[in-house]
């Protein structure tokens, strides 16, 4: 789904005076991201991690564009050790409806989440909620995917954490201050084949 393949989403959300609302879910595992970094010549950096963890943080964000697509919005939540089940996205849907006062045009992936009866229970049963899907395997139409890909790759990279616990500590200070950096929200959504104007 291109420019054309929006169209009609966009126009209802036009139509509509609503908020496009893009959502998606990451985990962050215990094992750091690395990535190129400086060292003094001849001392090879070294990273000590907690070998062969499964634990992680599981998180679901959502970035907002407002009818008048000047400001980029940005909520998140976080989950230590557990997964993002379909009671999480509707709990989470419920957070954005009380700060999201407008109505709300989600544009998500297919994932069985977010197909859940009590989830499509809950759109049906709110006025002015809609909802669209990305197509399979296309995760680069996902600016919310932008986001995660930043915060794994800068703020996060190359630093292995003690334990999960500090990992969500960590992943959540950075994670609020993207949201206070509205250049950085907006480029996550230029970084999308997407056109919004």
């Amino acid at each position: 789904m291109g420019q054309d393949g929006l169209a009609a989403p966009k126009k209802k959300a036009f139509d509509l005076n609503a908020h496009i609302v893009f959502i998606d879910e990451s985990g962050l595992m215990m094992a750091p991201v690395c990535r190129r970094t400086w060292a003094p010549k001849g001392k090879t950096p070294i990273l000590k991690q907690v070998g062969r963890s499964h634990k992680k943080v599981s998180v679901i964000a959502a970035l907002a564009v407002p009818p008048k697509r000047r400001r980029v919005g940005m909520f998140f939540s976080m989950h230590t050790d557990t997964n993002i089940t379909a009671a999480r996205v509707l709990r989470f849907l419920r957070h954005l409806r009380r700060h999201i006062r407008k109505p709300i045009f989600l544009v998500w992936d297919r994932s069985n989440t977010h197909r859940a009866k009590i989830v499509n229970r809950f759109l049906e049963d709110h006025g002015g909620w809609s909802a669209a899907f990305f197509p399979a395997y296309a995760p680069e139409l996902n600016p919310v995917e932008a986001l995660w890909a930043w915060l794994k790759t800068n703020p996060l990279a190359n630093w292995a954490p003690p334990n999960v616990r500090t990992l969500g500590t960590v992943a959540r200070y950075h994670t609020r201050g993207i949201r206070k950096r509205s250049n950085l929200l907006r480029s996550f959504l230029t970084a999308t084949p997407l056109f919004l104007p």
